[in-house]
């Protein structure tokens, strides 16, 4: 976070990456034509470095290609290579391997069997159904897969995470549904939808179109899999649907956290209330971490503030203006708790049997269980739907009439309704979040004949906490729109000098409010507009 003396003139808008990045290529399945889209990449190396949400985003970037590192390589290679010579010369029972799944461990697989065993399970356990996974998701659930694959504990050959990679840098996403895990021996169905694609089976999303995926790798001439042992097993444990949903809305969380900060400021102003509430001695003597750079942020943005300055007629503030470094402080904590959990998990392994050749052992265990994942995306979901809860109370003191304001933010009330209606819409929306924080974590069911007799159901936390992370996106526009039409009524006293320079850019896309009219299309053009404004040089 920068202090309150930073250039605010280093708030800009994100403009088309044009970066051009020369790289090697390194896969021989790459057709010309992709050859040539290259050049305007960023290239990431898969290696053992750690990786953090500045990598995810990195990622998420569309422009981006993956390359595995000669140490990936090698690490995928011993690790096959140990597996083989063991299946060859060992008639022990391994786990998944040459042994039926879940409560069917016991029953041993023939040695001409194994391959069919794995493709067998990728295509049993495609059973998701309900919203299709959105592709900025999938993206992310096949780096993570070959991130955690490339540790060369998962006994796959590097052929399979090689197309892995392929389907990532072609833009090969496969079709996944959102329910069917329950985040206990990894998130299997969607994992199996993720897989099917490798075999020629199920649809993958490809250049704007849904296509059946065996359709797609004849055309780029990519031929259909046969899984070896193991192989079907390491795809499909694991937990990369809930940390892909998890990365995914962190990096949301993080740019939401700063717009309702910014939102608070705005509205602060625009109430026309007290600066003493984010006197930096009072948060000195309460010193939570995200409280205090919460009444930073607020005296940042109110910096050299008009109206803030000016004598006040009142002597305190509801607790939603007056509390709001202690309110989104706290969500803060949360977030950056529940980002060192998700920044673990994107650093495991966590499929089952794991395989270690230096120590000639093949161990059994739960990396595959996402009890961890299932609390903090519960937690970062109830978090979340706090600075909305707050947002919203800021909204609706704002329209209310208050501190010469008039009722509903217009002129000529009763004619028009004003802002009435999207307060309405955001009392909706803060009552949705409420029924969607319901701790998904603190529920099991026995499933597998009661081998697997407690899940996590952390794909169901992730999924809610998704839908959380676009509720609070839209409850901050309303809120930012709100006190944009509060402010027209404070002229021609004026803001901060940041925020009167964001107002005016924002004046483009949307007007003030005169008289009644069609306000959707002002809350979505609110929403765009605070996506896409940047506010990293000052957090």
């Amino acid at each position: 976070m920068g202090s309150a003396s930073k250039d605010y003139n280093r708030l800009r808008y994100r403009k088309s990456d044009r970066s051009v990045y020369i790289l090697k290529i390194s896969t021989t399945n790459l057709t010309l034509r992709f050859i040539q889209a290259l050049t305007m990449t960023s290239l990431y190396d898969i290696s053992s470095a750690s990786i953090d949400l500045d990598a995810i985003a990195r990622i998420s970037k569309p422009h981006t290609q993956l390359r595995l590192s000669e140490e990936s390589q090698e690490a995928i290679r011993r690790c096959r290579s140990y597996l083989d010579e063991k299946l060859r010369d060992s008639g022990a029972l391994f786990y998944g391997i040459n042994t039926g799944f879940g409560s069917l461990c016991h029953i041993a697989i023939s040695k001409d069997e194994i391959e069919t065993l794995q493709s067998n399970l990728v295509q049993s356990h495609a059973c998701g159904l309900g919203d299709e996974v959105p592709h900025e998701v999938v993206r992310l659930m096949l780096f993570l897969k070959i991130q955690s694959l490339s540790y060369g504990y998962s006994g796959v050959c590097l052929a399979l995470v090689q197309r892995l990679v392929d389907f990532f840098n072609l833009g090969i996403l496969p079709i996944v549904y959102e329910q069917g895990s329950l985040g206990a021996s990894g998130d299997l169905a969607p994992l199996a939808h993720l897989s099917l694609p490798l075999l020629g089976l199920g649809e993958v999303a490809y250049q704007g179109k849904r296509r059946v995926a065996s359709e797609v790798l004849n055309e780029l001439h990519l031929a259909p899999l046969h899984l070896k042992s193991k192989e079907g097993l390491a795809l499909l444990n694991g937990t990369q649907f809930s940390c892909a949903y998890g990365g995914w809305c962190l990096l949301k969380a993080q740019h939401l956290f700063k717009s309702a900060n910014l939102c608070a400021a705005l509205s602060i102003d625009a109430f026309d209330g007290l600066r003493a509430a984010f006197d930096e001695r009072l948060h000195r003597i309460r010193p939570h971490a995200g409280q205090q750079l919460v009444a930073e942020a607020i005296r940042f943005w109110l910096k050299d503030s008009e109206l803030s300055h000016r004598e006040k007629a009142y002597i305190q503030d509801p607790y939603a203006f007056r509390c709001v470094p202690q309110v989104h402080g706290a969500s803060w904590d949360a977030i950056d708790y529940v980002k060192r959990v998700v920044t673990t998990e994107m650093n495991s392994v966590t499929d089952n049997p794991n395989i270690f050749p230096e120590t000639d052992d093949i161990l059994s265990g739960g990396n595959f269980h996402a009890q961890p994942l299932a609390l903090a995306l519960d937690f970062l979901a109830i978090a979340l739907a706090e600075l909305g809860s707050i947002s919203e109370r800021r909204t609706f003191q704002l329209i209310a009439g208050n501190r010469e304001l008039p009722g509903f933010l217009v002129q000529n009330p009763g004619l028009n309704s004003g802002l009435m209606i999207p307060q309405y819409t955001a009392a909706s929306i803060v009552s949705q979040n409420k029924q969607l924080c319901t701790p998904a974590s603190v529920d099991s069911i026995v499933s597998s004949n009661g081998q697997e007799d407690h899940v996590s159901m952390a794909a169901n936390a992730a999924t809610k906490a998704y839908r959380v992370v676009n509720n609070l996106e839209r409850l901050l526009a309303i809120e930012f729109m709100t006190a944009a039409q509060a402010l027209v009524f404070r002229r021609p006293a004026k803001t901060s000098p940041v925020l009167e320079s964001i107002l005016s850019a924002y004046r483009k896309r949307v007007t003030p409010l005169e008289e009644d009219r069609i306000l959707r299309t002002d809350i979505q053009n609110t929403i765009a507009f605070l996506q896409e404004l940047e506010m990293e040089a000052y957090f």
